[in-house]
């Protein structure tokens, strides 16, 4: 069984071995994915080498530490391989990021930041994650390092970790992820919404961003975020002194997405089937008009944001007491049901990123380089989706098995009727 996955392994591997376009790099690839596949339960380089029979520790650290090759063909044939196994219209796109907890100060991007991992403020390197998603069925196709400002001010420290001068500017998460967006889109990976949490759908610019690229979203927001009601209208009110004013207000106040849906009507909504049961909760859709749009001063309030697309402002409650809140731009028409499954659909990539790390060692690597832990990244997303792909392809054969034994059945075996 083991000499069946290394034998399918490489054979699979093959796009990726002829983008590398080296004789020994091409040798190194498929060790460095199988050490992180098989057994062990370390999987940094110096374990993996010692267990591999085809390639030494030298070998393997100069491969994804130092040596000189471009990651980006890799990048793409993933990403080709990622969009032929579960690309689609009803697939989805997830935004994330993921920490890897570390101790000292050397490592590239470490710093005291908010650990998703450890649902603290720890030190840690943080990677903004896309997950492409479909029937429960996720492939990571992009990890990208976040620089804290600490880092991208100084410039020796950038220098001891070689980090590539395109990526020495200072750059938000949302920011990383919409570059990450437009590299899938460039590489024609087919998916039909995005998804992301209130870390990324609390930003302004990266929601503005999914709509200018005419990307479908729904994303997790604060219960504070302000929205106007969806027929809100543009006034010049008559001001009964000094000069007419020269732009317009809304005529209403904004509120909270909170308390816009106090009112609303709330129900419970299924989502999909867990191992449990039936998992549900209830939720209340509204269309609502977002207050992010330029602002402007409006009577003794100060400068306010004006109201910007509409869209769907979405709660839900869950029964543990807890409140979440969500907005999309879903058509207007979208059944409750289908919101609630948009946004409920992206907890599959917190499965990616448990195996990522629980199996296939994406937090064990121990070098400082930005390089190196960036190759590293992407063996470890190969790796994945080469999992994936056996699993699809084994689910294939029981269901054809399935429908083979069902239409061969023998008529002694049929059920007799009453």
């Amino acid at each position: 069984m083991v000499g069946d996955w290394r034998d399918d392994l490489e054979a699979w591997l093959e796009p990726f071995v002829a983008a590398l376009r080296h004789k020994t790099r091409g040798r190194m690839c498929p060790s460095y994915v199988a050490g992180l596949i098989g057994p062990g339960d370390r999987k940094s380089v110096q374990p993996m080498a010692a267990r591999s029979v085809g390639a030494s520790y030298d070998q393997l650290h100069h491969f994804v530490s130092s040596g000189v090759w471009d990651a980006a063909p890799l990048e793409t044939a993933l990403l080709t391989e990622a969009d032929a196994q579960i690309g689609g219209d009803d697939a989805w796109l997830i935004i994330d990021d993921t920490s890897l907890p570390k101790k000292g100060t050397h490592s590239v991007g470490v710093a005291p930041q908010y650990a998703s991992t450890l649902g603290k403020t720890s030190n840690c390197q943080t990677l903004v994650s896309l997950t492409l998603a479909r029937r429960e069925v996720p492939v990571m196709i992009g990890l990208r390092l976040f620089l804290p400002e600490i880092w991208t001010s100084d410039l020796a420290r950038l220098d001891r970790a070689k980090v590539p001068e395109a990526r020495r500017d200072y750059r938000t998460k949302p920011e990383i992820a919409l570059e990450e967006i437009d590299r899938a889109r460039q590489a024609d990976v087919r998916f039909g919404c995005v998804l992301a949490d209130a870390g990324y759908g609390l930003s302004a610019p990266f929601r503005q961003g999914l709509s200018e690229r005419g990307l479908t979203w729904a994303v997790g927001i604060p219960y504070k975020q302000k929205v106007y009601p969806a027929d809100v209208t543009m006034i010049f009110p008559v001001s009964g002194r000094g000069r007419p004013r020269e732009r317009h207000i809304p005529d209403v106040k904004s509120v909270t997405a909170k308390a816009m849906l106090e009112a609303a009507n709330w129900r419970t909504v299924s989502w999909r089937k867990g191992t449990k049961g039936r998992l549900s909760a209830r939720f209340a859709a509204v269309r609502v008009r977002v207050a992010d749009g330029p602002t402007q001063r409006i009577h003794d309030m100060g400068a306010q944001h004006l109201p910007g697309e509409e869209v769907w402002v979405i709660g839900e409650h869950r029964s543990t007491g807890e409140r979440k809140y969500y907005l999309s731009n879903l058509p207007a028409d979208t059944p409750i049901k289908q919101l609630a499954g948009a946004i409920k659909a992206r907890w599959v990539c917190e499965q990616a990123h448990q195996q990522l790390k629980e199996e296939l060692g994406l937090d064990h690597f121990e070098g400082r380089s930005w390089q190196g832990l960036h190759r590293h990244c992407l063996m470890c997303m190969i790796a994945l989706a080469f999992l994936q792909s056996r699993r699809l392809k084994q689910a294939k054969g029981e269901k054809k098995n399935l429908r083979t034994s069902a239409t061969t059945q023998p008529a002694s075996s049929a059920p007799s009727h009453p």
